[in-house]
């Protein structure tokens, strides 16, 4: 991402149980953390989305 576009994009996200999504559309952060997915003891890079990263920023509502 360019330095231009920091804090001009919107973040969307259907994850409804998080305290930051609203209706279901988006999420009101400004900034989100994006982690890899630790569920596998040795992460191997598969391709999946599933499998690569997670929302680091996910608080339950």
């Amino acid at each position: 991402m360019s330095k231009d576009r920091i804090g001009n994009q919107t973040i969307g996200c259907s994850v409804r149980s998080c305290r930051h999504n609203d209706q279901g559309n988006y999420c009101e952060l400004s900034r989100i953390e994006v982690k890899p997915c630790t569920k596998h003891e040795h992460h191997t890079c598969t391709g999946n989305p599933e499998d690569e990263s997670l929302c680091g920023s996910y608080q339950m509502k």
